[in-house]
């Protein structure tokens, strides 16, 4: 650690950098930041910076408001879009109270015991999302609108159109900061668009999600573009997911894959498969935490809405791509519920604690369920034992609050104060009136 902190002053100094972003996200995944000039950052390494955690949604109260950043030098990059003029760079933050212990509302921080957890039972884990997301025009007054940029359709190759070039600024400016990118594409609805990272461990995906969503949105910023990562902004057309491929690694090895079976799965992949099913409804207010989430979960637009499991069925919520030959390492599940709105941290910790659950506890794995689940009868689903995803974030702060896992997954700071905030937002929600509504009944 102390050779990186070295790095990190050293690099300041001989690139002339102005300032420092620390960069810290709250509970519901909003990155937050304070700036500090090269003067503070030895004594930021060796104390902490100190700020006011009771101004931040989910930290603490005001009687215990004072909190420190401790900097991540293993985070640090710089900020290609500010420019040489005054160079900018940034580091993300662990948050500790001031005696140093890690702050349990710190999503950072549950995401890493998790992650230790699974250290303890000899694995690492390892994901991999594809993120979505919208091109939308500003109006008049620089508020975002959500009029598409064009109308391709997936993979469609737009000449004419700024998209293109946008996603090729963004994703040069993703690889300049450290973000290693797989590819990009044009995705099924118009002016969607998707770029999938490539496959690292979970806290440093954590980082890049955070990091992906505003170089996205500053690239967009420059060309007076507005990218929304809402997951469904555009009725009639699909929303946008955040397909997560997992695994678990044990040294270099891929604790998933085993040659001799017939998917190419372990009993550990099964173990983890299984968790992830029996548990899928529990966790879905954090893969999925916003009302809007779940007018995106519904059937008809290739988004997940049972819990399933297959192989080659994009209608199940699980899904085992198939491994490239003779590469073990690319055995994976496919979970395609999440959406880029969740926050990555607590998301990837639920999801690994689901997983280590099934491993743990020996869960049976249903069979695999090869219809398209979207044509199924509801009768049909019953007697195969396939339940639904949660239909509104009401019925999913339902199935969270009922957990035993959850709380041990997040701890009882962050999944008390989750769901005192979403069932706010659920009541909020439940008091407007729709355009929907005025369509449809104010001339009755």
């Amino acid at each position: 650690m102390e050779r990186q902190q070295d790095y990190v002053l050293r690099s300041v100094e001989e690139r002339g950098i102005r300032f420092i972003r620390l960069w810290f996200t709250d509970v519901l995944g909003q990155l937050k930041s304070i700036a500090i000039v090269p003067g503070e950052l030895e004594n930021a390494f060796e104390e902490g910076m100190t700020f006011d955690g009771s101004s931040i949604d989910g930290f603490s109260r005001v009687q215990e408001s004072d909190m420190l950043l401790q900097p991540d030098p293993n985070t640090f990059e710089l900020l290609p879009w500010r420019g040489d003029d005054a160079p900018v760079a940034r580091m993300f933050c662990d948050v500790t109270t001031l005696d140093g212990a890690p702050f349990a509302g710190d999503p950072r921080h549950v995401l890493r015991r998790q992650l230790d957890i699974a250290r303890e039972k000899g694995f690492s884990f390892y994901v991999g999302p594809d993120i979505e997301f919208f091109y939308f025009a500003q109006g008049k007054n620089g508020k975002p609108t959500n009029t598409p940029l064009d109308t391709g359709g997936y993979f469609d190759l737009t000449t004419v159109d700024v998209a293109t070039d946008l996603r090729r600024r963004t994703i040069l400016g993703l690889e300049s900061i450290g973000v290693p990118v797989r590819y990009s594409h044009h995705e099924d609805s118009p002016s969607q668009h998707e770029i999938d990272l490539r496959y690292t461990d979970a806290l440093t995906m954590a980082d890049n999600v955070m990091t992906f969503k505003l170089v996205v949105k500053e690239i967009a910023l420059e060309r007076g573009v507005h990218a929304s990562f809402m997951p469904k902004p555009l009725a009639g057309v699909q929303g946008s997911g955040m397909h997560t491929h997992l695994s678990l690694f044990e040294g270099d090895v891929n604790a998933f894959h085993d040659p001799g079976d017939e998917a190419h799965l372990s009993k550990v992949a099964k173990g983890f498969l299984a968790g992830l099913l029996h548990h899928a409804r529990e966790i879905t207010a954090v893969t999925n935490q916003w009302v809007n989430s779940y007018k995106r979960l519904v059937v008809g637009f290739e988004a997940p809405a049972y819990v399933a499991w297959a192989r080659n069925n994009s209608s199940a919520l699980l899904r085992v791509p198939s491994s490239k030959r003779n590469k073990p390492a690319s055995t994976r599940i496919e979970f395609r519920s999440p959406d880029p709105a969740c926050n990555p941290y607590l998301a990837f910790a639920v999801i690994l604690a689901a997983g280590l659950k099934g491993i743990e506890e020996s869960y049976d794995l249903p069979p695999e369920l090869t219809q398209n689940l979207y044509e199924m009868t509801a009768e049909e689903r019953l007697a195969e034992g396939v339940e639904a995803l949660p239909g509104s974030l009401s019925e999913a702060i339902g199935c969270m609050e009922r957990s035993e896992l959850l709380p041990e997954a997040l701890g009882e700071h962050v999944f008390e104060w989750f769901i005192r905030n979403k069932r706010a937002e659920w009541d909020s929600y439940r008091t407007q009136v729709t355009q929907f509504e005025l369509d449809r009944y104010l001339n009755l």
